[in-house]
Order: structure tokens, then sequence, then C-alpha cells
């Protein structure tokens, strides 16, 4: 399970945010999530995400999508076991549930180990069996809402497989979109990340209020979260967004935790 503590820097203030999700294809305990305030057009560090969010007031955002190719796990693989997931998903910036959907690059047992999976937290995770995934695949997943229930879909385009299934979740806030590189966690706290190089997003696009846009056309909205280990060292750095506003790239720098 991911239920991490971010800090956030701004002109504004400083926030901490509890960030969470579940790794499992089982249940685990699920401990009461105690939320600050947090600043909006922040940059925000993280001790098990990266990436880029857009945040909105509750019951706001309807949909998330986006696409990345799936990192190979670069040189071999250590001793130890090392995990990174790739995702993109509604809530969990600043409230306690997440609807999301991606894929691992892991070393497990000493090999490199792919595979999709999918998450309405606090409902436990589930690994998808059907959906083979290789390094170098192409993906693209959708979280959205629909009025009653949430749909999480992810395709791997390189092979046409897709998978698609909806759930309810009654205190889902709706109040930010994600689109993430994650070191997940265990009962024992943040595991070592995987060294998966690059990892690269690209047409990433929200709805909120009934708009659709790319990241960055949600301005002051827009939350950037770098990775770092608890000495502060950095595990994770995120880039700079395109150009076009839908694409950007996570580079891991370290295994922390």
């Amino acid at each position: 399970m991911k239920l991490q503590t971010i800090s956030a820097s701004s002109a504004a203030a400083t926030a901490f945010i509890v960030l969470s999700f579940l790794m499992t294809a089982s249940a685990l305990p699920v401990p009461q999530l105690t939320l600050a305030p947090r600043a909006h057009n922040g940059s925000f560090t993280s001790t098990n995400w990266s990436g880029y969010a857009v945040t909105g007031s509750s019951g706001s955002v309807s949909d998330a999508k986006g696409s990345w190719t799936v990192p190979s796990i670069q040189g071999t693989c250590p001793g130890t076991n090392q995990y990174s997931s790739f995702w993109v998903g509604i809530d969990g910036f600043s409230s306690g549930t997440v609807e999301q959907t991606g894929t691992d690059s892991d070393c497990q047992n000493g090999a490199p180990t792919y595979y999709a999976w999918y998450e309405f937290y606090p409902h436990p995770s589930f690994l998808i069996n059907g959906l083979t995934v290789r390094p170098g695949d192409h993906m693209t997943a959708e979280a959205s809402f629909n009025g009653r229930s949430f749909t999480v879909t992810i395709t791997d385009t390189s092979t046409g497989v897709s998978f698609s299934t909806s759930a309810r979740v009654r205190s889902a806030q709706r109040s930010s979109a994600e689109w993430i590189a994650e070191a997940p966690s265990s009962s024992g706290g943040i595991l070592p990340l995987a060294d998966f190089g690059t990892v690269s997003y690209s047409s990433c696009t929200a709805t909120v209020n009934g708009t659709p846009g790319t990241i960055g056309s949600f301005g002051s909205s827009v939350q950037v979260i770098t990775m770092v280990s608890n000495s502060g060292a950095v595990k994770a750095q995120p880039s700079s967004l395109s150009s076009s506003g839908d694409s950007f790239s996570v580079t891991w720098k370290s295994s922390g935790p």
C-alpha cells in the first residue's frame, strides 16, 4: 500500500499532503488519512510520487487520460527486489481515494518483471492477468467518472489488447487528476525504486468542471512533483512540460528509499 506524505513549496505556503496507493492483489489495512491544507501553483516533493497533477475543487474532475511507453529495467537486477509503477488516475493528491490503472517495471527475484494493474482505492488492487506487458509497449490509460461510477481503461496499443472495469467509490472527492511514476510501498515502508531509466508520458489530458484540456492548459492548478528520499536526495525527476502542454518525462536518479 502506498500512503506517504509530501511537502509542497510555493510562494504562498508549505503544505503536507498524503498520497495513497495499494499495490497488492489482496486487501491491506487502511490507515485513516489526515490531510492539511495544500498549496496551489506549487513545486512539490514526495517520497513516493514523481510527475504531474491537476487539482480542482471537490467534484470537479471527471476524466484523466494519458499514454506512456513501458520502460525497460536498466542493467542487471540487484539481489534485492525493486519496484516502479507508472499510472494515470483521479484523486489521491489531497484526498483519501485513488481511481487508477497502470503498469509496473520491477526487479523481482533477480529478474525484470512487467505487468499491468488497476485499483479503486480503498478497494483492493488487482493484476490484469489477460494483458501481457513488455518493455517498449505503448500504453494508453483513462480514468473517468460518469455520474455514478468510475471506469478505468488501459490499452496496450502495441498488441491491441485492452481492459476496462468500473466501480463505485463512495467517498471519492474527484479533486485531482494525476500522471505519476511511483515507488511502491509495503507494510514496512517505501520499497526501493527500480532503475527504469526514463519514462515518457504523452497525450495527457484532464476534464475539470466539464472542460477538457492538456495538463498545461490548467495554469495555476498544475502541480509538478519530484520524488526524493527521506534525506532529500532526488530519486525521480520530472521534466518540464512540452510546448504543447501534454507531454513530459520522468528520469530515475536513485533507488532510495
